[in-house]
């Protein structure tokens, strides 16, 4: 029996910060944004953009109408939900058009939901051949004009399929998790931001990745040389190689070259898209399926993280042909059709998704009628445009 990720996509809103200018503006050095963290660009979201719009677009181009009457259950793991009771899968599942008899909830463990997302759909399966999950991790990760963590925004979304006889990978049976108390990063109920120890949270990940890794490579009697390449949750860009770097020694020169190289080619769009919260690992798998040369059969290690805090190392395998459902074409015009905005236009967009102030102008909705997007909020019921 084999489960696994069958399709895979992500969608970032169509606004951009330069993070060169960013610096400026803040009176930093811009080798601090673009070297010490390694961001080149930040997704900024317009209003009409919540983790419903962004998580419906990053699957309406995946699943098929045979897709739809399969799927019997939809996950949305998340940090920025919308709403304390009503879950955005539901939403999701009705924009989408899923047929009805299924599943939907929303999961919660930080950045990290993502991953035992992923988990219990392929334990859900392991007795449903003929059904499918789809999985969304969607956020909109901010901390605030003018604060330490402002270079470590980003907004985004992946939508993944998993299902029976995956096109992409299979998922295998070698999870290890790590679980801590720790407050590196949370946001008490009625906050608007997070509240941030970023070194406690730097050293955290690290930990924690090297714990789930040891107890991984022990239990499974693997090391480094075992993987073709590893993926890490990507906060900013710099973070993930922080925590390969601390092990890297356990490695002969070919396996550390290998896997440094790889490193680079996972986090390549993470660098111009910024944190996605609890779907930053799985951007950057993409990331690594579409810009690194694999072979099926190949195996990926991944380490997924969420502070306060858990993490997981597991992996997963390369499928015979995997390379023809990973649209590399369609990622990079996503990326490159979007619009730069200068740093006064992105503090006008942060500020206006606080107060949900609506500008159709600004927010280009004239130009979105083939995407999904928040249309207005009435009585406090969120109203969505389809696409046409």
């Amino acid at each position: 029996m084999t489960i696994g990720i069958d399709k895979i996509n992500f969608y970032v809103p169509k606004f951009y910060v330069d993070m060169a200018k960013l610096a400026e503006a803040r009176q930093v050095d811009p080798n601090k944004y673009l070297i010490g963290i390694g961001q080149t660009e930040m997704a900024v979201s317009p209003v009409n953009q919540d983790i419903v719009s962004m998580g419906a677009n990053a699957a309406k181009d995946i699943i098929t109408e045979e897709d739809k009457k399969k799927i019997t259950m939809v996950i949305v793991a998340t940090e920025s939900a919308t709403d304390n009771a009503k879950a955005a899968a539901v939403q999701i599942h009705h924009l989408l058009g899923i047929q009805p008899f299924a599943r939907c909830f929303e999961m919660k463990e930080a950045c990290y939901a993502a991953t035992p997302a992923i988990q219990l759909a392929k334990d859900y399966l392991a007795t449903r051949a003929n059904e499918k999950v789809l999985v969304i991790a969607s956020d909109t990760a901010r901390y605030g004009l003018n604060s330490g963590g402002e270079p470590t925004q980003g907004a985004g979304a992946v939508a993944m399929v998993i299902s029976h006889h995956p096109s992409i990978v299979t998922l295998n049976d070698d999870a290890v998790a790590y679980t801590e108390d720790v407050y590196d990063f949370w946001r008490p109920t009625g906050h608007k931001y997070p509240l941030v120890d970023g070194a406690l949270s730097k050293d955290a990940y690290i930990r924690s990745f090297q714990q789930s890794w040891n107890e991984y490579a022990k239990r499974q009697g693997k090391s480094l040389s075992d993987f073709a390449s590893l993926c890490f949750h990507v906060p900013f860009s710099k973070m993930g190689k922080k925590a390969l770097e601390s092990i890297i020694d356990e490695a002969d020169e070919t396996t550390q070259e290998r896997l440094r190289a790889g490193y680079e080619d996972a986090v390549h769009y993470n660098r111009y898209v910024g944190n996605i919260y609890t779907g930053s690992l799985y951007l950057s798998l993409i990331s690594l399926l579409a810009n690194r040369d694999l072979t099926a059969g190949e195996t990926i290690g991944l380490f997924s993280y969420g502070s306060g805090s858990v993490g997981e190392f597991f992996s997963a395998t390369l499928v015979e042909g995997f390379e023809e459902h990973i649209n590399k074409d369609a990622y990079q015009h996503l990326l490159e059709a979007r619009t730069e905005v200068t740093v006064a236009d992105y503090e006008t967009f942060f500020n206006r998704f606080d107060n949900l102030e609506f500008d159709n102008i600004q927010d280009g909705v004239a130009d979105d009628s083939n995407i999904f997007y928040l249309e207005n909020i009435q009585d406090n019921i969120r109203y969505y445009h389809s696409p046409e």
